[in-house]
């Protein structure tokens, strides 16, 4: 296979030939059988490098990205890597470029397995916890490095359906109020009015009643009502949340839903 993935000094029509025939040289690897693992990891990684060093082509070269991942995928499911080693590398292929790819878990389920996903679970939420909040009223810095992350946690999220991922990755950001209600709406429509509520405190909390404060209460007011809890009760079980919010927070939200006959 002919390699000229990084003569980024060429005419752009020979370098495109160059790259394309790579890819559909690959293509031909693949179908033959197993053993076009490592020559797809090879292609990716120098794609996925010739992105950044050439922006004016990036649309065009992110489709090829997107076909190598693809036969990546394929070559996977016909020869196995080790779990672990395939979780590594495809955080580091969406992590370790410039201008890195967005990889879709699906096509890599079964060459994962448990023990891949585990790894690649733990070591994304590792990572991820790594990146500070960005606080109420903030204008937060999302560098390259916050931006993979965030795309590799929000498909591992959906990818496992997880609802914790997802609010994982939603309370990085809680600069609005807005993101607070957001928060608060998806857990009451997953089912869990504790932490539905929780949100609503925090989301008071940090606006001071101003903004979303309004819509906050009121999710709260009728959620309460759906689920037959009183403006105490509810206190109670938000209190009991872990983490909670903090007891002043707790308290105000009490005080928002006596006021609203609770």
């Amino acid at each position: 296979m002919n390699l000229w993935l990084d003569s980024s000094e060429a005419p752009w029509e020979a370098r495109w030939d160059a790259l394309a025939s790579a890819v559909a040289e690959l293509s031909e690897l693949v179908r033959s059988g197993p053993g076009a693992r490592r020559v797809a990891e090879q292609v990716v990684e120098s794609l996925v490098a010739a992105v950044a060093a050439d922006r004016a082509h990036r649309t065009a070269l992110s489709e090829l990205v997107d076909r190598a991942l693809d036969l990546h995928a394929v070559a996977c499911a016909s020869d196995p890597p080790p779990p672990v080693e395939l979780a590594d590398w495809l955080l580091h292929v969406q992590t370790g470029f410039p201008e890195p790819p967005e990889v879709r878990l699906a096509p890599y389920a079964a060459a994962l397995g448990v023990e891949g996903l585990d790894r690649y679970r733990r070591e994304a939420v590792a990572r991820f916890s790594l990146l500070p909040v960005i606080g109420f009223g903030q204008t937060g810095r999302y560098d390259r490095e916050r931006w993979a992350m965030l795309r590799v946690m929000e498909e591992l999220a959906e990818h496992t359906g997880d609802l914790d991922l997802q609010v994982m990755v939603m309370a990085r950001d809680l600069s609005a109020g807005w993101h607070y209600l957001q928060l608060a709406t998806v857990l009451r429509d997953a089912g869990r009015p504790a932490e539905a509520l929780a949100w609503v405190a925090r989301g008071v909390g940090a606006t001071g009643g101003r903004g979303a404060a309004q819509r906050l209460v009121d999710l709260a007011v009728d959620e309460c009502r759906l689920v037959r809890w009183s403006a105490r009760e509810a206190g109670a079980r938000v209190a009991a949340v872990s983490p909670p919010p903090a007891p002043d927070e707790v308290a105000a939200l009490v005080e928002h839903l006596t006021a609203r006959g609770l």
